[in-house]
């Protein structure tokens, strides 16, 4: 049995694509081979069904199938399972189906329809009652993509409000403050919560020095979240920055709305992580014109690695 997620999980949680066969169909054998390259570029766990894993795009059925693939082959590595969904009967279905099947924790953004503070401690705790409060729940804190803002003082109400709350996947940008405050009141007694970053990773070195656990979230080179988190934690922060920066400018790439999926999967499928760098309807791959601009990135990232470290 895989273990739980805590509030004392910290490392890099990599979020993992879906992939898909040329005809769009669900490329399940081709799992086993998405999360080796994973495993064996550092990653301490993964994520999968999240918002770049294009879970809206599948059927239950199919959602099932990438759990339980993933969750065997990583064994006895963790996985974390986004369960977001409009309906809490829903969400509490794929919830106790995933944890059947031996997943460390749930992850759950609320939906855009939130307005208030009040609201959305209700939100988590009504996900809390759906779900069980024995399940691991992880808070996706990502304004850019659902439109709710989630204050500091209202995630410690969810905090000190419902002990099953035990990871913040921390998306807020800008958000470094964020992280302070949740650190600062740990400081003077709160409990600790497991925070881990994502945004692609393009402000980890500064959300590890202002005291995040890690990450949570993708990118086609996943030893570059590995390494920075690995020399921050020993004190090596200007060594982690130079790793970081060779990497900065394909990560900006990515970070192009609407563009960053077919980037990162054109990437995996470069490495050889992915067979396919398809996207289900209505995504889209890379045109000619960008995929020059990726390639070119990506050489330019490899002779800066090159000069700084023989490789």
């Amino acid at each position: 049995m895989m273990p739980g997620i805590g509030p004392d999980t910290s490392g890099v949680f990599v979020i993992a694509v879906t992939p898909f066969n040329d005809d769009a169909s669900l490329d399940t054998e081709g799992i086993p081979r998405l999360v080796d390259f994973y495993l064996e570029k550092g990653a301490d766990g993964l994520t999968i069904l999240g918002m770049m894993g294009e879970a809206p795009r599948l059927t239950l059925s199919e959602a099932l199938a990438v759990a339980r693939k993933s969750i065997d082959w990583a064994s006895p590595r963790p996985v974390v399972v986004g369960v977001s969904s409009p309906g809490l009967a829903a969400m509490a279905e794929l919830s106790k189906a995933v944890m059947d099947l031996g997943a460390a924790g749930v992850m759950v953004a609320p939906p855009g329809t939130l307005r208030t503070d009040d609201q959305i401690v209700e939100y988590y705790a009504a996900v809390v009652e759906a779900i069980g409060s024995d399940v691991p729940l992880v808070l996706q804190d990502f304004p850019f993509a659902t439109g709710v803002t989630i204050s500091s003082p209202t995630l410690g109400r969810i905090v000190e409000a419902l002990p099953s709350v035990v990871m913040l996947k921390h998306e807020d940008w800008p958000g470094l403050q964020k992280i302070s405050d949740l650190r600062a009141a740990e400081a003077r007694g709160r409990r600790r919560l497991s925070i881990l970053c994502g945004n692609g990773g393009l402000f980890l070195p500064e959300e590890m020095e202002r005291g995040a656990d890690g990450a949570m979230t993708g990118f086609g080179y996943p030893e570059m979240m590995v390494e920075t988190c690995r020399l921050t934690r020993s004190g090596a922060v200007a060594a982690a920055q130079d790793r970081f920066d060779c990497y900065l400018p394909l990560m900006r790439y990515e970070q192009q709305p609407g563009l960053g999926l077919a980037v990162r999967k054109h990437v995996l499928a470069l490495r050889g992580a992915i067979a396919d760098p398809m996207q289900r309807a209505p995504g889209k791959g890379l045109n000619a014109a960008a995929i020059g601009d990726v390639e070119r990135l990506i050489e330019r990232q490899e002779r800066r690695l090159y000069a700084l470290y023989g490789a």
